[in-house]
């Protein structure tokens, strides 16, 4: 795969870990690496991104990386004095068969320490970040929850969404009166203020007695319909602790949006207040108004599973054929799409990369692109213009300002998607009917 429509494991586990109080991550592999990563995730944030590196070279890569992995966790505990560590691993290290959970339990044992040190197999080779993000969590749980007694709060997990969904997700828990552990919290530690002296680790992310109270919550609500039972938390949380799991879409569109409000009302007992419902009306207005726009998008979707199925369900709300959907290698995706409201001539791609979705791209006539700015070459090679949505975004600033969750985001979101079929044809109605009509008759 040369041209992938995702980032590698380890991106996903440090996205994951960015989202917990005061935690800081080591990744078990070479400085490039790290070096990568940190950037990567920086040009999309625009905020300061530290991660730590055990710093492997030709010598660790022979004899083990051991002595590599703790002189890095030495050296992490004394700058930063974090919280919690999260360790890692890349292809390198996975490829000479480190043994993260060892090493890290003998150094805890040895250094008779209480800070916890979360370890998640990560290599590169293994999947895409997305799977990388959801084995970190994973870990992280397995980790950190004990036998609690029961509590009122609910176990939140979501996945790579901006810090301003995340915001407005806290928003309807609380215009329902529901405390909530949401995990990861990423609101603040990667869209912090501007303060006039650098802290380190920024203030923020999930607190860790959360995480260690998770197995008392009254529910777990987890935004993540396409995982794998291996690598879902609430999944594991059920079976060891008996907490309810209530799996539903990321809340974008109508349908979506229903489903996670539904949720929160049968948790709580309460009914959605009002300005909430008028929210849901705004937005069905919207629909309205720009159905007549979207009905002749031909869309390619693409980027997170979990974003890539709750989009397709909204352009099929409003009007627009998806063309070319990229799914996942598990194939839980393609199961999940509603194939009857679907065209026939629907692609849905299993852990595709760009060549292959611009082939489809083609030969489905697509008009519009939603997903990270990585597909930007869609607009480059064949001008067809792109939505950008998700992570990374590169090319634009504000990537962790975008609203698209709720009744509120998903009517910006659907905005954006109209406005730019409408541009679109806007810039190109005169000339191609000049071409077609005029051209031809003089």
């Amino acid at each position: 795969m040369e041209n992938p429509c995702h980032m590698c494991m380890p991106m996903g586990g440090i996205l994951a870990l960015k989202g917990i109080e005061r935690a800081m991550v080591i990744v078990h592999g070479s400085q490039g690496c790290s070096t990568y990563m940190r950037r990567h995730i920086a040009e999309h944030f625009n905020e300061p991104i530290d991660v730590g590196s055990s710093s492997l070279n030709e010598k660790g890569t022979i004899y083990g990386g051991e002595a590599n992995l703790r002189q890095a966790l030495d050296n992490i505990s004394k700058v930063y004095q974090p919280g919690l560590i999260g360790v890692v691993t890349t292809c390198l290290a996975e490829t000479i068969g480190e043994d993260i959970a060892r090493i890290v339990a003998d150094y805890r044992q040895e250094r008779k320490l209480t800070m916890p040190i979360v370890t998640a197999n990560t290599p590169g080779y293994g999947g895409s970040h997305t799977e990388g993000y959801w084995l970190t969590l994973r870990r992280l749980v397995e980790t950190m929850a004990i036998a609690t007694e029961r509590h009122n709060k609910v176990n939140v997990f979501i996945p790579g969404i901006s810090p301003a969904d995340i915001r407005e997700l806290k928003r309807l828990f609380a215009a329902m009166d529901l405390e909530y552990m949401l995990c990861p919290d990423i609101a603040d530690t990667l869209d912090r203020p501007y303060l006039a002296s650098y802290s380190k680790l920024p203030a923020g992310g999930t607190p860790l007695a959360d995480l260690y109270r998770m197995g008392g919550a009254a529910a777990t609500i987890e935004l993540g319909v396409t995982l794998d039972s291996n690598v879902s938390p609430g999944k594991y949380l059920k079976d060891t602790f008996g907490v309810p799991l209530y799996s539903v879409p990321i809340p974008i569109g109508i349908q979506n949006t229903d489903a996670f409000m539904g949720v929160l009302e049968s948790i709580s007992g309460r009914k959605r207040p009002a300005d909430i419902e008028n929210e849901r009306g705004r937005l069905i207005d919207a629909m309205i108004d720009s159905h007549k726009y979207n009905f002749a998008g031909r869309s390619a979707i693409f980027g997170d599973p979990e974003l890539v199925y709750a989009v397709t369900q909204l352009c099929l709300e409003n009007g627009i054929r998806p063309v070319v959907v990229t799914g996942d290698k598990s194939g839980n995706l393609s199961r999940l799409l509603p194939k009857s409201e679907m065209s026939a001539e629907t692609v849905v791609l299993s852990d595709p990369d760009f060549d292959l979705v611009q082939q489809q791209v083609k030969a489905g006539g697509a008009n519009i692109a939603i997903g990270h700015s990585d597909g930007r070459f869609l607009t480059e090679r064949d001008h067809i213009p792109l939505v950008r949505l998700g992570f990374p975004i590169h090319d634009r600033v504000g990537g962790q300002r975008l609203l698209s969750v709720g009744y509120t985001g998903t009517m910006n979101l659907l905005d954006r998607i109209t406005n730019t079929l409408l541009t679109e044809k806007h810039q190109h109605y005169r000339q191609d009917m000049y071409q077609k009509y005029y051209s031809k008759s003089s």
